[in-house]
C-alpha cells in the first residue's frame, strides 16, 4: 500500500542579489523529487528583494520557510525577520548569508530565526535545514556556532555593565567632581 504523497514545504526567498534568488530558485526547482522516497518535496512559491519586499509577500503567500538574506539596503534580514515572526508567527525563517559575525548572528536568532547558515553551505545541507526549519527544529552552520560560542566567552564592554546612578557618578567624576 502506498502512503499518500505529503504537501511539499512552502519555501520563499529573500535576497538583494538576483542572481542567488535565482541560482536558489533553480536548486529549489530540481533538488528534490519526492518520487525518490527522499524526504518532503520543496517548493519555491516566492522571491523578494528586500526586507519590505519579504513582509509584504509573506502576507499574501504565508510560506512554511523563507531563505533570508542578513544584508540588504533599506531593512536588514534581522528587522523583517523579527517583524514576519511577530506578524506571522507559523513562518520559520532561516538566515542564508555570507556573514558570520557574532552580533549579526546573535541579531539573527534574538529576531525568531531558526536557523543560520552561510551561503557556502551543500545543497544537502539547506534541503536538511529546511525540513528540520519546517519540523520546528534550529540549525546553525559550525561557523555559526563558533563565532556565537566565541562572541559569549568575551567579557562585556567595559561601562556597559553599570547602572544609570554609577554612569551619572561616572560623569561626575570626569569632570573633576569628588564624593562629596
Amino acid at each position: 500500500m502506498k502512503t499518500p504523497p505529503t504537501k511539499p514545504i512552502r519555501v520563499m526567498l529573500v535576497d538583494d542579489h538576483a542572481m542567488v534568488r535565482r541560482g536558489l530558485a533553480t536548486f529549489l526547482k530540481v533538488f528534490d523529487d519526492p518520487s525518490t522516497g527522499s524526504g518532503q518535496a520543496l517548493q519555491l512559491v516566492g522571491e523578494a528583494e528586500s526586507g519590505e519586499a519579504a513582509i509584504k509577500l509573506c502576507a499574501e503567500i504565508l510560506p512554511d520557510v523563507i531563505l533570508m538574506d542578513m544584508v540588504m539596503p533599506d531593512m536588514d534580514g534581522a528587522t523583517a525577520t523579527r517583524i514576519i515572526r511577530h506578524q506571522f508567527p507559523q513562518v520559520q525563517v532561516i538566515v542564508l548569508t555570507s556573514f558570520k559575525e557574532g552580533e549579526l548572528i546573535k541579531n539573527a536568532l534574538e529576531a525568531g530565526a531558526i536557523g543560520y547558515l552561510l551561503k557556502d553551505v551543500s545543497a544537502d545541507e539547506l534541503v536538511r535545514a529546511i525540513r528540520a526549519a519546517y519540523s520546528g527544529r534550529a540549525t546553525l552552520s559550525p561557523e555559526a556556532a563558533q563565532s556565537l560560542v566565541e562572541t559569549a566567552s568575551q567579557p562585556p564592554v567595559p561601562g556597559l555593565d553599570l547602572t544609570e546612578r554609577e554612569r551619572e557618578v561616572l560623569a561626575l567624576m570626569i569632570e573633576g567632581l569628588n564624593n562629596t
